[in-house]
């Protein structure tokens, strides 16, 4: 079972993309995006990366955000 923590605040994103921790994303209740690590944030989106040229743009707002624990 996978250890999850939400990420609602700066900070929390901050710390989860310094330890480059794996993120999940759920909109609308369905998982959306998985495994990638955040490489920048705003008020308004969620950019996180799961491959050399594989960007997600997720908007802050409509998802909610986990860290998983590495394995």
């Amino acid at each position: 079972m996978a250890h999850e923590r939400r990420l609602t605040t700066d900070r929390d994103f901050k710390d989860a993309m310094q330890r480059e921790a794996p993120i999940r994303v759920f909109q609308d209740d369905h998982i959306v995006d998985s495994g990638g690590i955040i490489i920048r944030f705003n008020e308004q989106h969620i950019i996180i990366q799961s491959g050399v040229s594989d960007l997600a743009y997720h908007e802050r707002a409509k998802c909610e955000f986990f860290a998983m624990k590495k394995r």
